[in-house]
């Protein structure tokens, strides 16, 4: 396809660390780029989901945009206190590698897993998932003991 109308714009390194623009060479992008296939295979790269974690009143809250997907095509799993989102993003449009100029999104499976203060009760999490999608998981806090000395009547 010849050079790229984009090239040198995006940064000053190129993926591999080198100096140049985003790619060095045509060559260098070509080698580059990854196109996933339309279903996931075993040993393919795996994407991560970048995710938001706080507390709001009673709930640690873990917030996740990921674009491109639906609901049921997440899968939230609960081992003690580790918590794993995972899923896959399918591309729709098959467009031959040698058709980008840059390809930075990620499609095919993802997944990440957050390693939280205390052992979950998966029965008590709460999953949206918003127009926006932004995936929202609430997380009740454990509910502490509360000590009370008991005195004779």
């Amino acid at each position: 396809m010849g050079t790229s109308p984009f090239h040198g714009i995006f940064s000053a390194l190129n993926q591999n660390g080198k100096p140049g623009g985003f790619f060095s060479s045509d060559e260098d992008a070509r080698a580059e780029q990854v196109t996933a296939p339309a279903e996931p295979q075993a040993g393919a790269p795996v994407g991560r989901v970048a995710v938001d974690i706080f507390e709001h009143e009673d709930y640690y809250i873990i917030k996740a945009p990921i674009a491109g997907v639906r609901m049921s095509d997440i899968d939230i799993e609960v081992n003690e206190n580790v918590l794993t989102i995972k899923g896959s993003r399918r591309q729709t449009d098959m467009i031959a590698a040698d058709q980008y100029y840059l390809q930075e999104c990620f499609w095919g499976p993802f997944a990440r897993s957050v390693t939280l203060p205390m052992i979950i009760d998966p029965r008590k999490i709460r999953a949206t998932f918003n127009k926006e999608c932004v995936l929202k998981v609430l997380i009740p806090k454990e509910e502490k003991v509360k000590i009370v000395k008991i005195t004779e009547a």
